[in-house]
């Protein structure tokens, strides 16, 4: 089984963005049972869903896994939904800031994600790292590609399964927040991530196993 696993650079003033960091630890781990791709996405609306696209079509995965950070959030999101909507709160790293646009003009209000995510939050609940299922991914360029992954993989009529996970700032950006800001370690979030691959591979490896919807 083969994963494809991406991040973003760093955005919005921080010199640190802990999808970006994860993706660095992930491309240095060793798997025994499948193999895991992983990429950077740029912060830019004209760049970032080109370079996923081209990843995507140059891995051919099974299983997609977008990662992205989402400050103020005190866990691991699942998220269930990308919207057809550009909505900046702020600009991009090439200054771009979106407002009231679609993403694809003529595409879906929203596209849902296929992995099992309410499974992969019981793995995570049971292995005792905090998460929720999240039924808003922003308007931002997390959902931006979040929903350009999930057009692509249908209007293809591809095989892969994918969604998109929203990471809590790290510490050393918390501490730097105007008002009092969640966070999560780099270790923790990492060794979620990890969690998440495995019980997705489980899940798809064993058919009977997993949930239709």
């Amino acid at each position: 089984m083969k994963f494809l696993i991406t991040g973003f650079e760093p955005f919005d003033g921080s010199p640190l963005n802990p999808s970006n960091l994860i993706i660095d630890r992930l491309s240095k781990h060793a798997f025994d049972n499948y193999d895991v791709h992983t990429s950077v996405l740029a912060v830019d609306t004209v760049a970032a869903p080109i370079e996923l696209i081209n990843e995507l079509q140059h891995v051919m995965p099974d299983i997609v896994i977008c990662l992205g950070q989402a400050s103020g959030r005190a866990a691991v999101s699942l998220e269930r939904i990308a919207i057809n909507l550009l909505d900046f709160r702020i600009p991009d790293n090439q200054g771009n800031q979106l407002e009231d646009r679609k993403i694809i003009t003529d595409g879906p209000a929203a596209y849902f994600s296929t992995l099992p995510i309410k499974e992969i939050q019981k793995e995570l609940h049971k292995a005792g790292f905090p998460s929720e299922i999240s039924c808003s991914a922003g308007t931002y360029l997390c959902n931006q590609v979040f929903y350009y992954l999930m057009h692509e993989i249908e209007e293809q009529h591809l095989p892969t399964k994918a969604g998109f996970i929203h990471l809590p700032s790290l510490p050393e950006q918390a501490s730097q927040a105007q008002k009092p800001s969640p966070s999560m370690s780099l270790d923790t979030s990492f060794h979620a991530i990890l969690n998440v691959i495995d019980t997705t591979f489980s899940l798809f490896s064993n058919p009977a196993e997993t949930p239709s919807s």
